[in-house]
């Protein structure tokens, strides 16, 4: 799903790049209103089911599913690989999959939305039909989304990962263990922030305790550069 597209209306269309000049586009523009695109790739051949609406509830995610439903061949099992969102999850939609079994739902974790590949489509589809484009309604936005769904259809290309799992496994072992040591140097600096907050009459103490826990718990999570004040 790739939520909240705005129709905009620029005062002039951009210039493409070309050589000696960047490309353009106005800073100004009105907003003539939203869609919502709920789109479908299958990871085998790169062909896509998609479908417009006004909003992304559990209402409009049943109506998507009913769509792939009737797209996809009735012999064949549907692995669905979808964001954590509620609305997936929703009561209603539920009862819908128990009712369609040949429906498996696999949902990525947290902030990890591209793991699923239909978001590689949704960068395709930014940067070479909505972007820069002049839309002076959201019927024209919708219409130019199908337009370059319809030609992507008529000779998808499947995307594939150029890095192993244990590539990408690797680099996050990598990524955590530089985390790691970060916040291990500054555990000293923390320490002295520590002592000099806890001075004072017990009753001071008492509360600067509590402002300390919640320093430590920020300073532990933080992945940016400490405040002056721990140097």
């Amino acid at each position: 799903m790739k939520g909240q597209i705005q129709a905009l209306d620029r005062t002039q269309p951009g210039l493409p790049i070309k050589r000696g000049r960047a490309g353009t586009m106005t800073h100004d523009y009105k907003r003539h209103g939203t869609t919502t695109l709920f789109a479908a790739l299958n990871t085998l051949d790169g062909s896509v089911i998609s479908t417009c609406m006004d909003r992304h509830r559990h209402n409009e995610w049943l109506k998507f599913l009913r769509l792939i439903d009737k797209s996809v061949s009735p012999e064949l099992n549907i692995h669905l690989i979808a964001d954590n969102y509620a609305t997936h999850k929703h009561e209603k939609v539920q009862r819908w999959l128990k009712r369609h079994p040949r429906f498996q739902m696999h949902f990525t974790p947290t902030s990890s939305s591209w793991l699923n590949m239909v978001e590689r489509f949704f960068r395709d589809i930014t940067t070479q039909a909505i972007r820069r484009g002049v839309f002076h309604s959201v019927d024209k936005l919708i219409s130019a989304i199908e337009v370059y769904i319809v030609e992507h259809n008529r000779d998808p290309k499947p995307f594939i990962w150029t890095a192993t799992s244990c590539d990408i496994l690797a680099k996050v072992k990598r990524a955590r263990q530089v985390l790691n040591r970060k916040q291990d140097l500054r555990l000293p600096t923390l320490v002295r922030a520590v002592c000099v907050c806890s001075c004072g009459t017990p009753e001071m103490t008492r509360g600067r305790n509590a402002v300390i826990e919640s320093v430590v718990l920020v300073v532990a999570n933080h992945q940016a550069r400490p405040h002056r004040f721990f140097e």
